[in-house]
């Protein structure tokens, strides 16, 4: 009896082995799912897409990942994706307001959800290096990329990740996907998914959407193919060597000498206001002011930010970069084992802001020489410029202005109050900016205060839409003749 036991034991474990054997023979390998990277939320940015994103991979024919991506066999991801009208998302047709970075973008909106009509669109799935306050490398190569797409498109949709449209982290940005029509074509692609193929992105969450699997291959196309931010190799529009000395003359007049580069220069604080500073120099050759602005941004090292103080003359060293239109120094940095001269300091203090009074005619018309030296300090040439275009970002005064009219900033933003008052000077006339103004109970002050007074002001020169004009801070800075 027990023999016929083990007899009958052999023969089920027998058939069981056999059993699996047939089950492993009838596995195919196109059973098995290509990895696709996980997504790593690198960068400041990668907790801003998170909480908003479905995680509904709604991809119509997601094409397949191969295990490794060759050279040569590159798969256009941004154009193997449709835009689905009839999907549940929101959408929306809008053109550019502001080009930001490389995956930020102000649109025009036609929509009542959006007051001012303005919708500040923070990219979804894409983390690309900064270019704004804190240049990065391939920083500024993901900002051009994305300004030059969406610029030479003939039409442009924004779509949600949801039934709504949703804010980010920050309350104040709405994570979008960008679509965009090329010129002479009559299809859309996901300028998301193409800014990640490119290589010109960190993951932020690019797995967690609609879609998803595509972010994913998208960016594991570009980690094979070793694409820009992947490539181990240097970014040739950033600029890895020791600081450049100059001065702010130099810096203002040959601007495009700079951009990008990391620069040394000494001037006078006058203004400091909404984590930027303006400073100024005065240069005899030329009897007028220089001026730069200065951002040194949120969470800036407790000794920059004292050495930063109006009346203050300091070393600036930091990162010329574009913004908005207008240029700037950034990325200051410090440190307490300071052995080559990079960090911005304070060089001493009590300096007397100027205010350099100009008349309407002098400010709007006057030109000024500008000696150039050779190597040996000898001059070889001269610029001749407008004072206004030279004074940008110096301190300034005018009087005798009769306000002619205000126009009143009506917004959802920190702007909502600022005023522009045209003035006129005999037939000349000069534009005066201001910040939202509050009188010493924190009212804000409206145009009825200024509308047909004869006024002497003092701020900051600065360019809008391509005219100079005068930026006052606050309240004090007005006085009534």
């Amino acid at each position: 009896m027990i023999y016929m036991k083990k007899i009958k034991l052999l023969l089920t474990l027998l058939l069981l082995i056999f059993s699996l054997g047939l089950a492993a023979c009838g596995q195919t390998t196109e059973d098995a799912t290509p990895d696709v990277p996980s997504s790593d939320n690198g960068g400041n940015n990668g907790g801003n897409n998170g909480g908003n994103n479905g995680g509904n991979d709604k991809t119509p024919n997601t094409p397949d990942v191969p295990s490794v991506v060759l050279p040569g066999e590159e798969v256009d991801y941004a154009g193997s994706v449709t835009l689905d009208m009839s999907s549940e998302t929101k959408k929306a047709t809008v053109t550019i307001k502001t080009h930001i970075d490389g995956d930020t973008v102000h649109f025009n909106i036609d929509d009542p959800d959006f007051e001012g009509s303005t919708l500040k669109a923070r990219f979804l799935a894409v983390d690309t290096p900064e270019s704004t306050g804190k240049i990065e490398e391939w920083g500024k190569a993901a900002s051009n990329f994305t300004k030059e797409k969406l610029a030479s498109a003939t039409s442009i949709i924004i779509e949600s990740n949801s039934d709504k449209w949703d804010a980010d982290s920050t309350g104040g940005r709405y994570l979008v996907f960008v679509w965009y029509k090329p010129a002479g074509s009559d299809s859309y692609r996901n300028l998301n998914i193409e800014i990640l193929q490119n290589g010109l992105a960190r993951a932020s969450n690019s797995e967690q959407n609609r879609y998803g699997t595509i972010c994913g291959a998208a960016l594991k196309q570009a980690r094979d193919l070793k694409l820009k931010i992947y490539s181990g190799k240097q970014d040739p529009d950033y600029y890895y060597g020791t600081a450049v000395f100059t001065t702010l003359k130099d810096l203002r007049t040959n601007i495009s000498e700079y951009v990008g580069k990391k620069v040394v220069v000494e001037g006078v604080v006058f203004k400091d206001f909404d984590q930027t500073v303006y400073i100024e120099e005065y240069f005899d050759d030329c009897q007028v002011y220089f001026g730069f602005t200065v951002y040194y941004g949120f969470g800036a090292h407790a000794e920059i930010t004292r050495a930063l103080k109006p009346g203050n003359r300091v070393r600036v060293v930091g990162t010329v970069s574009e913004f908005q239109g207008t240029y700037q120094i950034s990325g200051l940095s410090y440190s307490m084992f300071d052995f080559d001269g990079t960090n911005t300091e304070k060089l001493s203090e009590g300096h007397t802001i100027p205010y350099t009074n100009y008349t309407a005619d002098e400010f709007l018309n006057k030109n000024v020489e500008i000696p150039v030296y050779d190597e040996e300090g000898e001059i070889v040439s001269t610029l001749t410029k407008k004072l206004s275009e030279i004074s940008l970002s110096t301190s300034i005064s005018m009087n005798n202005l009769q306000v002619v009219s205000v126009y009143t900033t009506e917004s959802d933003t920190d702007s909502n109050g600022a005023m522009t008052l045209t003035c006129k000077v005999g037939d000349l006339t000069v534009q005066v900016r201001t910040e939202v103004l509050k009188d010493a109970n924190g009212n804000i002050i409206t145009a009825s205060n200024y509308q047909g007074k004869n006024i002497n002001v003092k701020g900051m020169v600065e360019v809008y839409n391509g005219s100079y004009q005068i930026k006052v801070f606050a309240a004090s800075d007005i006085t009534f003749n």
